[in-house]
Order: C-alpha cells, then structure tokens, then sequence
C-alpha cells in the first residue's frame, strides 16, 4: 500500500482499530501503515475466537477482518466481534471478492468489504468512513449487495409488520440508505450529529436491526432508497 489520505470523516487520533489477520506480516504491517496514519491499533488477533476475545477486552471502534481464519471464517469472527463488543464496527479486508463470501460477511453483521488489492490511501479512508457509519464496499460488491437486497425484497415476508416511525426517523432512514453518514444527513436536515445519531439508533431499535446495513436492505425492501 502507498500513499496517504487526510480524509473529511472522524479525526484518526480517535479512532481505536483491531487488526484480525492470521497471516502475521500481513497484520503487521496493516497495523504499522494505521499507526502511521495517527490511528491507535489497540489489539490485533488471529483467529476466530481471539478475535473475540479481544474484542471484549478493549472494544475498538473499527474491527479489519480477513475472511480465512485458522480456526473458521471472517463471518464467524465477525459475529463473535459484534456479540462481545455491540457498538463496534467491522469492515472486512480480505483477498476474496467472492460473492457468496461477501454476502456471509455482510450478514453476519460487516458494515463494508473492501479487497486487499486496495491502496493504502483507500484503506484509510475505508476505516474513517466505517467508523462514521457508512457502508463501504470496494467498487462492484456494493451493486453485488444491493442486488441481492433487491433479490430479497422480490419475496416480502408476509408476516413482517411494518413498525411506525416518526416522520423525522423516515427521512433520516431515507438518506441512510442513499449512503449519507451520519455528519452528512445532519447538514441535509440542519440537525447535530448527535441527533442523527440518536434517530438511527431509535430506528434501530423499532425495527430490530443491528446495523446500518440491515437499516440500508430495510429501507430498499419497503422502497424508500428512491
């Protein structure tokens, strides 16, 4: 990876990062480019369960995933990230830009995939969007995810009700799922971030999702990404 990239998204020196890698100079070095780029990498793991394990020892706000892990798979290790550290975010970094692949990450909770083909530059801005809550998705898989969503939506669940949201949750939910971050939507709609954020986390909750991805497939399923 080469180059640098100051990005407009959540400052660096506060964002605490995991690296989940079993390949240990790969690791390393993913870890070593982060820290030179002011993030603090509070942990680093190789495997499904130390993943998380650490997780729940120091709750980083970005977890980097591979995908083929020793003792499973990146899915795995990502579910098990999300149930010992709930408010974490993990954006997937891995070799494998194969579909089926993509979509156990995504549903076991990933908030973005991005290929270990990318520049460092790109790596970088992958992590400070992820932490600022955008779905970040190396260009292809996200029309990949999209496409399935869609597929998914084709067979509605009939016995699925539809929770009431105010009218503000609904158009916060609305830029959500056209990719806006959270800083972003809160300039759209004159609100602080702080309040975007506490819409989604209300919406969240009604629905029963766990991630803004999940919000993202919901808000396609019941047409209001338009």
């Amino acid at each position: 990876m080469a180059g640098s990239d100051g990005g407009d998204g959540v400052a660096a020196d506060r964002l605490r990062v995991m690296v989940v890698d079993d390949h240990p100079m790969w690791r390393d070095g993913v870890a070593r480019d982060l820290e030179e780029e002011g993030f603090e990498v509070v942990a680093t793991a190789d495997g499904v369960g130390s993943a998380g394990r650490r997780a729940g020892a120091v709750t980083p706000d970005v977890v980097l995933m591979d995908m083929q892990l020793p003792d499973g798979s990146g899915a795995e290790a990502t579910a098990a990230v999300l149930e010992a550290s709930p408010a974490s975010r993990v954006l997937v970094l891995s070799a494998s830009d194969e579909r089926d692949d993509v979509l156990q990450a995504v549903k076991a909770g990933a908030s973005g995939y991005l290929v270990k083909s990318s520049s460092r530059s790109e790596l970088v801005a992958a992590v400070r969007a992820t932490a600022d809550g955008q779905a970040v998705f190396t260009p292809g898989l996200a029309g990949l995810i999209l496409g399935e969503y869609r597929r998914m939506s084709a067979e509605p669940d009939p016995d699925r009700t539809r929770p009431s949201l105010t009218d503000r949750e609904t158009e916060v939910l609305r830029y959500v799922a056209k990719g806006l971050s959270a800083k972003q939507i809160a300039t759209r709609l004159s609100l602080s971030h702080r309040t975007v954020e506490n819409h989604v986390q209300a919406t969240l909750r009604k629905l029963q999702l766990g991630n803004r991805v999940e919000l993202t497939r919901y808000a396609i399923e019941h047409g209001l990404d338009g």
